[in-house]
């Protein structure tokens, strides 16, 4: 392939299987000659010679399709492009590819979805083309400012890394990203694929036509992005727990990854940037998540972005710019009353690391804030001296009460004294309406306690969700001691909600279930308090996988935690998961065409073989290599087939590794991977690695990486030892 660089042509010669182009962040500089930054906007005229048997595509619609010959007499096609909008250079795109398409006309917007020609013929992208019109129209309506351009092509690439760009007109996304299969009945995909399609569409507001200054407020587009990619999303699947989804997926993984000295804040200094981090570090979970989680932020911003869009349009704004339009809402009204300036609200939040904790006392009615920090690291201090201007939303005994703010370090309210009343209760920071943590005193957890243990839905699932991860994360820091989470956690057996099940085993069981945790004496102490717990939550659908695991369709947390949920069951040795296991491993041999339920099928397959014999194994091993099986069957069963009891068929299974006509090399350390994370093949593959060291080193060119990323923390110090030699 040869580029001819310039600022309105490219030349693409030689063999060529599909060019696509990625800009962001400041690549546009390596194709044509510009002032590569985000605030001088341009207007483009684009033209791609290209071989006659593809099709290019750019930003705006083609004009114009002619054809010329080269030096050498060769024939070639020549698009042009008409003139762009005013925008930033990052945004400008191309793609050269022999795809097809699927169509349709939304309010003047012609939307085409590219992909592959078999991939449009088998109908997966018809979801994404039936979704966008909608979306588009939707977002239309609700900012009140029209879509400028005259079509929109979202292009399915096999291979992108960046896994969706919003380039005005040419959307690319990874295929996984925009295809769905019609014979796929769960919702799971339409929600991933309905939630990135919308987060791209809401760019061609925020960050197309209004563009940050530059990147140091990134988050202006991806963060208001990521607010409308769910209102989007609810919209065209409106039977999706989306609210759910959101706490779940963005809320709680963000203030696990926003609560370290080192993390920076949402908003820097150009010249900070410039001079500690790398533009692409920048596009992490803090800049897409961490406003969107503050949902009194999102109602100032809703009330005004139509003047903000309008007065910025084709230009670029700051975060003083889009504060100063929330200021105008806020002096236009007498309903909401604001303690400080709404730029000193949210810089005390975009420009400030961290988040805090609020801890409650109940008897002083005495609320105060820190930063939320590992109490072992001793707290840094900065100019706003750790304190946030929090709005605080709170329930009394079930009922909502007015809107309270936190604006010092510490401030008594009147209203939350409680009485000696066992039924006199306080919850902050409602369905996690705010970004931050709550540490309850003794008094009030245990009254909280008490009422989950009664009536466990007097308190909403996402606040009940909030407060089990709240409390673990206070665990982890020390804050509090681990009694008295676990006094939050009784109530276990009334909880009929995944996704909180989820927060609870992702705090108290190992990521790896097959750890070395059996051998201390916590495993039969946490085997006694969880198994009685999950009974009733794990009969229920055991129920559905018995009889009618197709009414689990729209079950979207089904489809996510199920497996796990299983997976915890069958490890600490529950006697009906393991039979259940057993029962559908065993249909699945008698019959191989028989489709073990997808949502549990690592579980089945890695527990058939567990409780089975050779014959089990030998089964996985014959499907592995069977030719029907995909990738994914693959990965299963390469671990499945570690998870057998018998020390023999471990070891025969890594001698299965090292035979390069079995498998390829990568296997041979996926293999080893897999069996020295079981309870009994730490050992042997510790042994087996020992006795085959000359040629594992001769195969991986002696690279001591093999030890530290498989062996590390895992097995003997000698082993550090061997790869240090």
């Amino acid at each position: 392939m040869k580029l001819k660089l310039g600022i309105v042509s490219l030349l693409i010669t030689g063999m060529l299987m599909l060019v696509a182009s990625q800009l962001e962040p400041t690549y546009a500089r390596t194709v044509y000659p510009c002032f590569d930054e985000p605030a001088m906007k341009a207007t483009f005229n684009i033209r791609i010679v290209h071989d006659p048997s593809y099709v290019a595509l750019s930003n705006m619609p083609a004009i114009d399709v002619s054809e010329m010959k080269d030096e050498n007499g060769s024939l070639w096609t020549v698009t042009t492009f008409n003139t762009s909008l005013k925008m930033s250079t990052y945004l400008t795109a191309f793609v050269i590819c022999d795809f097809d398409y699927v169509t349709r006309t939304e309010r003047g917007n012609e939307i085409r979805i590219w992909a592959r020609k078999e991939a449009v013929k088998n109908g997966y992208v018809d979801y994404a083309l039936n979704i966008t019109g909608p979306i588009f129209s939707f977002l239309e309506d609700l900012l009140n400012v029209s879509y400028p351009l005259p079509k929109t092509d979202l292009v399915a690439l096999p291979d992108f890394g960046a896994g969706a760009m919003e380039n005005w007109g040419l959307i690319t996304f990874q295929e996984s990203s925009l295809m769905y299969l019609p014979s796929d009945k769960f919702t799971s995909r339409k929600a991933m694929i309905a939630i990135i399609v919308s987060h791209e569409l809401g760019h061609q507001w925020f960050g197309n036509l209004v563009t940050m200054n530059w990147w140091n407020d990134l988050w202006l587009n991806e963060g208001l992005s990521s607010y409308f990619e769910y209102l989007g999303a609810t919209f065209v699947e409106p039977k999706l727990p989306l609210d759910k989804i959101f706490y779940d997926h963005v809320v709680q993984p963000v203030l696990r990854e926003d609560n370290e000295i080192g993390v920076r804040s949402l908003s820097e200094s150009e010249d900070k940037i410039k001079g500690s981090f790398s533009l692409m570090s920048l596009f992490d979970s803090i800049t897409y998540n961490k406003v969107k989680n503050t949902k009194f932020f999102l109602f100032l911003v809703y009330s005004k972005l139509m003047s903000y869009l309008k007065e910025f349009s084709f230009s670029n704004a700051n975060q003083d710019d889009l504060w100063t339009h929330i200021q105008m809402v806020i002096d236009a009204q007498d309903e909401v009353h604001l303690p400080a300036s709404v730029k000193q609200i949210m810089d005390s939040w975009t420009c400030q690391n961290g988040f805090p904790v609020l801890t409650l006392n109940l008897t002083t009615g005495t609320i105060s804030q820190e930063q939320f920090l590992d109490k072992k690291i001793e707290n840094n201090t900065d100019s706003y001296n750790n304190t946030w201007i929090i709005p605080i939303s709170w329930m009394r005994n079930g009922s909502s009460q007015p809107l309270m703010w936190l604006d010092k370090s510490s401030k008594v309210f009147p209203e939350m004294q409680v009485s000696e009343s066992e039924y006199d209760w306080i919850l902050l920071n409602v369905n996690l309406s705010g970004y931050y943590r709550v540490n309850y005193d003794q008094l009030n957890l245990k009254r909280l306690a008490r009422l989950l243990e009664n009536d466990p839905k007097a308190i909403p699932a996402v606040s009940r969700f909030q407060l089990i991860d709240d409390v673990f994360a206070l665990t982890q820091f020390r804050y509090i001691q681990i009694e008295t989470a676990l006094e939050l956690t009784k109530y276990l057996a009334r909880e009929d909600e995944l996704f909180i099940w989820n927060v609870v085993l992702l705090n108290l069981v190992p990521e790896d279930l097959e750890s070395t945790l059996k051998s201390y004496e916590v495993y039969p102490l946490l085997k006694k308090y969880l198994l009685k717990r999950m009974l009733p939550i794990y009969h229920y659908y055991a129920g559905f996988i018995r009889q009618n695991v197709d009414a689990l369709e729209d079950d979207y947390f089904a489809q996510v935690y199920l497996e796990k949920l299983f997976a915890t069951a069958c490890w600490l040795g529950l006697q009906d998961c393991l039979n259940l296991s057993s029962e559908l491993y065993a249909k699945w041999m008698d019959n191989p065409e028989y489709k073990i339920p997808f949502l549990i099928r690592r579980t089945v397959c890695c527990y058939g073989v567990a409780v089975g014999s050779d014959k089990e194994w030998n089964f996985a091993w014959e499907m592995y290599n069977h030719t029907g099986s995909t990738k994914e069957d693959k990965d299963i069963l390469l671990s499945a087939m570690s998870c057998a009891k018998e020390s023999w068929l471990l070891y025969r299974y890594l001698q299965y590794g090292l035979s390069d006509t079995l498998f390829s090399s990568n296997c041979t350390s996926i293999i080893i991977l897999y069996v020295v994370t079981k309870d009994i093949g730490h050992r042997i593959a510790w042994e087996f690695v020992t006795e085959n060291w000359p040629l594992l080193s001769e195969r991986y060119d002696k690279q001591p990486a093999l030890c530290a990323l498989y062996f590390c923390g895992s097995l003997a110090s000698s082993s550090i030892f061997m790869c240090e030699l």
